[in-house]
């Protein structure tokens, strides 16, 4: 069971033989919500997205557009608010796009099932969604998937429900059954910023501010927030775009992530995908055409980024470069198979009932001893060079009987090697202050390593006395 806070006792479950690490890595097909071109968007429209002025559709034919004009040329063959950003992606020839009308869902046999589709479009949803709605949503970007999540200020509850985007997105990642451990390394402000031009950082490669669509030098705040990011959670987190006078870990007003295969975008204000036209009635503001701004730029690269692909006209999607196959690299990623693959000391991988797999039977337990001692666990890997993303994960599960709430007294390090056994980097440290009940799941980005062969390697380290236990199951190097 999970919370062991005695010394644990190797005993006839724990395996006690292990192999060096093998020759060849196993590559294994990774699961991907899809791969196919022409990318698949799903909008969402179930969600209150047309309440008051809100008009954040890109047709009022739904679930196809194309029912509404099969071959648009501008905006305003299709209608919506939306429909700008829309038509622009229709009309490249490498994208289809659907609209949800209901509940969302995962693995189902709906036409509209997220299982059916490379990215979803969340445009400032105004209700809650529900459990099964969140359970879907997290397990179709775990498993490749890309999320847009466009927020507004806090207070802009337009169907009146008590509920603003603002909450709607923060419930969505803190009260879910997938990871509620701030997943994607970041959280929502409750702010309401009347008026700025956030400006887009320095880096040319990219592929968001880079990408075939344009160059994004600014965005628009009209009554809108920011993010607040956590990098010791989710290391993939990084802020694009910043209010004036920000910049670092807070006011990012636009931001990427990952979580498990799948991608992670956030937007501040739905203000900038307003194209100013929409359905009769509705008062509604150009903010896609804003002459200081360039916000189609950034819909449009981050949709292409978000998809895992290249749309016309080339450009680096960060999604993989040619040749690249999505993957998950690691052998033997959640020790079902033993010692195969890994090499670790005596005990380190075991199905010994004193602590539980996250999944299946084996897992690796690390310390635990209440006496000094030293634990390490690895494997090596080779980055593809044609592979433009990679980002290493594992889930951690950290008990202790240590008492202090300042000092770690007992230490798990992460570390990348390169073949001469010298450290790389230092990915992450934890610690008996770590201690926590079930598992997190840790993320990092190795795509800075395309082309190397390197060495992921755990080290637990134990003081003398009082046991803190390191326990890490479902690694994974996903590639793309």
């Amino acid at each position: 069971m999970l919370g062991l806070t005695v010394p644990r006792h190797r005993l006839g479950a724990v395996l006690a033989g292990f192999s060096l690490v093998a020759a060849g890595v196993a590559v294994q097909a990774a699961t991907p919500a899809a791969a196919a071109t022409p990318h698949r968007i799903l909008f969402d429209n179930a969600h209150a997205e047309t309440a008051g002025n809100a008009d954040w559709i890109i047709s009022s034919s739904q679930p196809d557009p194309l029912s509404e004009d099969s071959s648009p040329s501008a905006e305003t063959d299709w209608t919506g608010a939306l429909s700008s950003w829309g038509v622009a992606l229709q009309k490249t020839g490498d994208y289809s796009l659907k609209t949800a009308t209901s509940a969302l869902t995962y693995g189902g046999s709906a036409a509209t099932d997220l299982s059916n589709f490379d990215t979803l479009v969340l445009p400032e949803p105004n209700t809650l969604f529900t459990t099964a709605e969140k359970t879907a949503i997290m397990t179709f970007v775990k498993n490749g998937g890309g999320l847009f999540m466009i927020s507004d200020h806090t207070g802009a509850d337009r169907n009146n429900d008590g509920e603003d985007a603002v909450e709607i997105l923060n419930d969505l990642m803190t009260n879910n059954s997938v990871d509620s451990t701030d997943p994607f390394g970041f959280s929502i402000d409750s702010l309401s910023i009347s008026s700025d031009y956030p400006s887009a950082i320095s880096d040319s490669s990219n592929p968001v501010l880079h990408g075939s669509f344009g160059t994004v030098t600014k965005s628009l705040i009209a009554s809108g927030t920011t993010a607040t990011l956590k990098p010791a959670d989710n290391s993939a987190v990084k802020g694009l775009l910043y209010r004036t006078g920000y910049s670092g870990n807070t006011g990012a007003f636009f931001a990427t992530s990952t979580f498990g295969s799948g991608r992670v975008a956030f937007w501040g204000d739905s203000s900038p995908i307003d194209d100013g036209t929409g359905q009769s009635g509705n008062t509604l503001y150009d903010g896609w055409n804003d002459s200081g701004a360039t916000n189609a730029a950034l819909a449009l690269n981050a949709t292409e980024w978000l998809a895992g692909g290249s749309s016309s006209g080339g450009g680096d999607d960060g999604g993989g470069g040619a040749g690249c196959t999505s993957a998950q690299l690691l052998g033997n990623n959640g020790f079902e198979s033993g010692s195969s693959t890994w090499s670790a000391t005596s005990g380190v991988i075991t199905n010994s009932g004193d602590e539980s797999a996250r999944t299946g039977s084996y897992y690796a337990w690390l310390a635990g001893y209440g006496s000094a001692h030293t634990d390490t666990l690895s494997q090596s890997v080779t980055v593809p060079a044609s592979c433009t993303a990679a980002t290493f994960s594992f889930y951690l599960h950290v008990d202790t009987a240590e008492t202090s709430t300042s000092t770690a007294y007992d230490t798990l390090k992460v570390q990348l090697l390169n073949s001469s056994g010298t450290v790389l980097s230092t990915l992450a440290t934890y610690s008996n202050l770590n201690a926590a009940s079930g598992y997190t799941q840790r993320s990092f980005s190795l795509a800075g390593y395309a082309g190397q062969t390197v060495t992921l390697k755990f080290t637990g380290t134990e003081g003398s006395t009082l046991q803190t236990s390191f326990v890490i199951d479902d690694t994974a190097l996903n590639v793309s």
